[in-house]
């Protein structure tokens, strides 16, 4: 792939390469969810509630190779929300070619256009080819994540 990504917006004719994008991306996380979740989640990126999620894409030669979920969000100890980016995911013949940077870069452009300073997204300690492009774009937190069993 020799041709920059486009990133733009996710729109309603991409229901098919972004079902199958985020169904991979789920895989790597060894994890599936419902129909039900592809349709509720698809129907709220496309949404205008601004609590919801929203989604960019990266194409290359009309073909989806990338995707970015993200929300605001209000936090306790800031005035302006911050920014949760919760997934991102290239293919994989599109890794490497600067696609992943581009998805982020576009996240951390909305967050500046919306006045939210604080970018931050959560990966798996044995994600070492993402952690690769998140420690040279990114901080890395002291925070260790915990969840209700």
């Amino acid at each position: 792939m020799s041709t920059a990504p486009v990133i733009r917006r996710l729109r309603p004719d991409d229901r098919d390469q972004w079902a199958e994008m985020w169904r991979d991306y789920l895989a790597f996380y060894e994890t599936e969810v419902s129909d039900a979740i592809y349709e509720s989640t698809f129907a709220r990126l496309l949404g205008n509630d601004p609590q919801d999620f929203s989604c960019f894409v990266a194409e290359i030669d009309g073909q989806l190779v990338g995707l970015t979920h993200y929300l605001f969000h209000r936090h306790a100890w800031k005035v302006e929300r911050v920014c949760y980016l919760q997934d991102l995911y290239a293919r994989p013949n599109a890794r490497g070619t600067g696609v992943g940077r581009a998805l982020i870069q576009a996240v951390y452009d909305e967050a500046d256009r919306q006045e939210a300073p604080s970018v931050y997204w959560l990966t798996q300690d044995n994600n070492h080819t993402a952690r690769k492009l998140y420690d040279r774009i990114g901080k890395l937190s002291p925070f260790l994540k915990y969840q209700r069993p």
